[in-house]
């Protein structure tokens, strides 16, 4: 529940806007790195979850790196402060200009997804006489058991390099003065909330460096990615997803061998529950079977509900009065412009707040300007003090 100056303040803002509980973030960090540190690890924050720079200052100021997925994602970072030799870059599609970008920057890691592109990064380095650093991303074909969009360790998905392909790899590699590998890269896909995935990722891991270590291959580096989920049905009840006993259980379940570096690639967990889209609604209107709450945010700002059938907690934050259901939906000239179907809420009229949690990843960093609408700004609690 928000302050009531807090909701007074509202009232003075343009909405649709994101509301960012700084707070809240600052606790999540407050315990996530309390269990890196604990374990001796190290984390690159994934800033395709959100780029907002306030917050970002917060979460470089943590000692976290970055975590990048295109050329303009390692411009943002080395722009945000954030020292190249804690930035990694993954994709599966990297252009020649965004490795240009990297190899300037002299980024910590590339982690390569195929054998054609170590190749191309293999030219470019050559041409500007550097040497990459390179991770080799390998699908450990895991069953992550999320959704399907999001699922990115099974053998059928575009992600990775598979085992029978890595004599390849190391041809390409061992030609090349300009390559230098420094690790192995993982990442079974995103929202994952059954932690035994986890174990077994742990144990593909260990499987797949057996082919390393019976060629005398030494791997520095461990990348584990990220994927740990977050409640979004009761954000209140779980503000901070379980970061204890995801670390726990990779601690128990990781053979880490000496002089190895363990990384990790957070996003949603980090940054998903500081963040609240907030609305007004412009109308009620009542179907013949159904009432529609119409919301002056729509699926431009917030995507997830559209794309993913993703579920999120839906309040209205002015009304006190008796619950009824409604679908709640955007203005958008699109039937999957629909944020919730049949959601509870206190009775609803035109004016009144709705907050839409757990939006601080992929919310507005995936926001676009479809039929021409405006992009929502960011607001933070801290400004409310």
């Amino acid at each position: 529940m928000l302050p009531d100056k807090t909701l007074k303040a509202f009232e003075n803002i343009h909405t649709p806007f994101y509301y960012y509980n700084t707070e809240l973030l600052k606790k999540t960090l407050d315990v996530y790195t309390e269990c890196i540190k604990k374990y001796g690890y190290s984390a690159h924050y994934a800033l395709k979850a959100n780029t907002d720079p306030v917050l970002l200052e917060m979460i470089k100021s943590y000692g976290l790196g970055a975590d990048c997925v295109s050329g303009n994602e390692v411009k943002v970072a080395v722009k945000a402060g954030f020292s190249p030799d804690k930035i990694v870059y993954a994709g599966v599609g990297k252009s020649d200009k965004e490795i240009e970008t990297a190899l300037d920057a002299g980024i910590f890691s590339f982690n390569c997804e195929s054998v054609e592109e170590i190749s191309v990064i293999e030219q470019i380095a050559a041409s500007k006489k550097k040497t990459a650093r390179i991770a080799l991303r390998v699908n450990p074909d895991i069953d992550a058991h999320t959704h399907k969009y999001i699922s990115t360790g099974r053998k059928e998905d575009k992600f990775g390099i598979s085992p029978w392909m890595f004599e390849d790899v190391m041809k390409v590699i061992n030609s090349s003065e300009h390559l230098k590998l420094i690790g192995l890269h993982f990442h079974v896909g995103s929202q994952i909330l059954d932690l035994s995935v986890f174990k077994l990722l742990c144990k593909r891991i260990e499987e797949i460096q057996q082919w390393f270590i019976e060629r005398d291959i030494k791997i520095e580096n461990l990348n584990l990615g990220g994927g740990l989920g977050i409640d979004y049905a009761d954000p209140d009840a779980n503000p901070i997803a379980d970061f204890r006993e995801y670390f726990k259980i990779i601690n128990e379940n990781l053979i880490v061998r000496e002089g190895q570096k363990v990384h990790f690639e957070p996003g949603r967990a980090i940054v998903a529950q500081c963040g609240t889209l907030i609305s007004r609604v412009l109308y009620v209107k009542q179907g013949k079977r159904k009432k529609f709450a119409i919301l002056d945010a729509g699926m431009n700002d917030l995507i997830r509900p559209a794309l993913y059938q993703a579920h999120h907690a839906i309040r209205n934050i002015s009304s006190k009065k008796r619950p009824m259901r409604y679908d709640v939906v955007g203005p958008v000239c699109e039937s999957s412009d629909c944020f919730g179907k049949n959601i509870m809420m206190n009775k609803t009229e035109r004016g009144d707040f709705i907050a839409i949690r757990s939006a601080g990843a992929y919310g507005q960093v995936m926001a676009m300007r479809y039929n021409q609408r405006d992009l929502a700004k960011a607001v933070y609690s801290k400004d409310f003090e």
